[in-house]
């Protein structure tokens, strides 16, 4: 390994390990609720028929858990590792057709992303995403663009099946951890229709459609019990994220600032949106030459079919692209190395780019829901009362405290009751109109980084 790569990775390692104890929240939760408590069979047959995502994720943690435990830290290290893995395979994926310097910056401008530190610190399967389809990419380069010069005719074509069949093993692998990967993947293999490749095209449809097969049956009942889902919680599709504007303009500004947020709003705007024309203006507006184009073509058609796609089942959230983040900073390395003028656009970039992580590192108003704080300070005899399916976070951190659901607080009788009204909401619950019926009156809240804690009682 190139020892200046070798260093930025040891020391995007220690970065990740500031705050990776943070809290859980919701999704996390849930992921970590699944792992301790249902068995590899269980996770297939039970859980996963009535999630949106495949089980691969979920299966590798509850494999990773138990061997290192179910800690906040031993959950989203599998994340940490394929965040670390991914800007190696840039740099590799780089270093095929730029220098060595232009590897390690398309490395560094990856491993330092805002967007990129919050999920490679996630127990979700966004970063085990972005690692497999960064590789199945890394072998499509290898079949596009190899160096017909030095092999001879039968050793290159021998080479370019095997690149193939490795690039569809990696696709097929994050379709079945992420089925959001199917906009990136479909993407490259109509590139190669275009190509006129046609008996690798037939090669790669052949190889989605056996992928495709594995996961039907359990695709049919995520099908039918997410149109239940969506049926029976009120505002869902919001939270899925529809076919707006605004989400979809949201993609480049989260992929260039991360998840901080900030008032007021007049300034977080302004700073957002400079920052994000800057980025996206490196990104896109120098040079034409084939590569550039391709690069170009790779990150934009999968947005393109993301929001089309999202007209009809809403998922136009900008978490669900951040495997498009490795192809920003591979442009991004191109455009800013090879010339005098643009090193201070590069370095403003790497500089940019570390501040809002740091930023989002150190300040723990930017952190994910306090959970662990909200759930220490519920009293053990008082009832409590939220949305039972939004529970997972409680019963990871005090799987004693029992719990009563929102939607039946009409048969409240007690003289004290405490509400989460966590996703509240969401669900359509009006849960204020029933206490106030009820004559309850509210007395005290608490607040814990994003959630809110409200004590009840009965005039």
């Amino acid at each position: 390994m190139n020892k200046k790569l070798f260093i930025i990775i040891v020391l995007s390692f220690f970065v990740r390990l500031i705050s990776l104890n943070q809290t859980l929240w919701l999704d996390e939760a849930t992921t970590a609720q699944v792992a301790r408590h249902l068995s590899f069979l269980q996770i297939v047959t039970q859980f996963s028929p009535f999630d949106f995502h495949p089980p691969t994720f979920y299966l590798l943690e509850k494999f990773w858990g138990s061997i290192f435990g179910f800690s906040e830290i031993s959950l989203r290290m599998p994340s940490v590792i394929f965040s670390l893995a991914t800007g190696f395979v840039i740099y590799k994926i780089v270093r095929k057709f730029e220098s060595s310097k232009v590897s390690i910056v398309a490395a560094v401008l990856f491993l330092f992303n805002p967007l990129i530190i919050y999920y490679s610190q996630e127990a979700r399967m966004y970063m085990m995403t972005t690692f497999l389809l960064t590789t199945g990419l890394y072998y499509f380069f290898n079949y596009s663009s190899s160096d017909k010069s030095r092999i001879t005719d039968i050793e290159l074509q021998k080479y370019k099946r095997s690149s193939l069949m490795m690039m569809n093993l990696f696709f097929g692998l994050a379709f079945l951890t992420f089925y959001g990967s199917a906009f990136l993947i479909a993407t490259i293999f109509l590139y190669i229709l275009i190509k006129k490749q046609y008996k690798s095209f037939f090669i790669c449809i052949f190889s989605a459609f056996a992928y495709f097969l594995v996961v039907s049956p359990l695709l049919y009942h995520q099908l039918l019990n997410s149109r239940s889902a969506l049926a029976e919680v009120k505002n869902w599709t919001a939270v899925l994220g529809k076919a707006y504007l605004k989400n979809l303009l949201l993609i480049p500004i989260k992929f260039s600032i991360g998840r901080i947020d900030f008032y007021p709003k007049w300034l977080y705007y302004g700073i957002a949106g400079s920052w994000t024309t800057f980025v996206f203006i490196s990104t896109f507006l120098f040079g034409a030459e084939p590569k550039k184009t391709l690069l170009k073509y790779l990150f934009i058609f999968p947005l393109v079919l993301g929001f089309l796609v999202s007209f009809v089942t809403p998922l136009l959230q900008y978490f669900r692209f951040i495997y498009l983040i490795p192809i920003m900073a591979i442009l991004l390395a191109i455009q800013t190395v090879g010339s005098a003028q643009s090193t201070p656009r590069r370095w403003a970039l790497v500089l940019g780019f570390a501040t809002f992580s740091f930023i989002y590192l150190l300040f723990p108003q930017f952190h994910r829901e306090d959970w662990k704080n909200l759930v220490k300070s519920l009293p053990q005899r008082e009832p409590v009362y939220m949305v039972l399916s939004s529970s997972d976070p409680v019963k990871y951190y005090d799987d004693s405290l029992k719990l009563h659901n929102l939607e039946n607080l009409k048969n409240a009788d007690t003289r004290q009751l405490i509400v989460i009204p966590y996703t509240a909401d969401i669900h359509g619950i009006d849960y204020r109109a029933t206490l106030a019926e009820k004559r309850y009156s509210l007395v005290k809240e608490k607040a814990f980084n994003q959630l809110l804690v409200e004590y009840w009682k009965k005039n």
